[in-house]
């Protein structure tokens, strides 16, 4: 479980910051600043509203900061145990650097502000678990598609590169090459087809290659992202179950105390009245 939900035990505060309606705000206004930042770039907007986007920008950038000392307040330690906490505070830290003088290129890093949709909204937040999550098997994929890559550059270099050296002329050029042709963009027209003018039988070693790289390994990629989408769902719903049960173990106990107590209540009044009796 993650900082961005409510625990027992939690201040009021810390469940204000943990609520639907909070994480609606916070969203509503980084959509507005995503906007305004946006709408800056429009020449005429600039000269007409500039100074009213740039104090919708400063306001969004307070609110930011709000928003981090309220959870550093009521969270403490455990905010720099998140890493979308960690996430969100680089975001606004670098949004204060100064912009102006040899430093007026930070004002566009600005933008990066928009990211943070990515610690606030669950659905963006799973996706991105799910993508460093499924990391080590992508690095292993990513291994077996360079072995790939590298042998045919070798091959196409030593096959085509004496008549198309634009191309296939060195392995790093064949290398380029080949990911275009991988991503399928004009490389059919734009390259094989010239390539095939003077070897005929060159589709022999395209084909494959395209086949191999575009419709094989690179579905092995989304292969492991949904695997991990769907791990990373089963875990934050085991998660939010195990929340449940202990808070609902939680009102049980205290359930039970307060029966407790009110038996001991009781039994002290009739032990009163009694004593009174007497």
């Amino acid at each position: 479980m993650n900082d961005h939900q409510a625990r027992p035990g939690d201040s009021g505060l810390g469940r204000l910051l943990a609520s639907a309606g909070f994480n609606h705000f916070i969203t509503a206004v980084i959509v507005l600043n995503a906007i305004s930042l946006g709408l800056e770039t429009v020449p005429a907007l600039r000269v007409r509203y500039g100074g009213a986007l740039q104090a919708l920008d400063t306001l969004a950038l307070w609110i930011f900061t709000l928003e981090l000392t309220l959870k550093l307040y009521a969270w403490r330690g455990r905010f720099f145990r998140d890493g979308w906490n960690l996430f969100d505070l680089t975001i606004v830290a670098v949004a204060w650097l100064p912009a102006g003088g040899a430093l007026s290129v930070l004002r566009a890093l600005r933008i990066l502000r928009v990211l943070r949709l990515l610690s606030i909204v669950p659905q963006m937040r799973m996706v991105i678990g799910a993508l460093f999550s499924a990391l080590p098997g992508m690095g292993a994929v990513i291994a077996v598609l360079l072995l790939v890559f590298y042998v045919a550059a070798v091959m196409s270099t030593n096959l085509f590169g004496a008549d198309f050296p634009q191309w296939f002329g060195s392995v790093g050029e064949s290398m380029y090459s080949l990911f275009q042709i991988m991503t399928l963009e004009s490389w059919s027209m734009g390259i094989v087809r010239p390539v095939m003018d003077v070897y005929p039988l060159a589709w022999i070693f395209f084909v494959p290659f395209v086949i191999v790289t575009s419709f094989a390994v690179l579905n092995l990629f989304i292969a492991l992202i949904v695997n991990a989408m769907h791990s990373t769902h089963v875990q934050d719903r085991a998660a939010a179950e195990e929340s449940a049960e202990l808070a609902h173990d939680e009102r049980e106990t205290l359930l039970l105390e307060l029966q407790a107590l009110r038996g001991e209540v009781q039994a002290l009044r009739l032990a009163s009245e009694q004593q009174g009796e007497k």
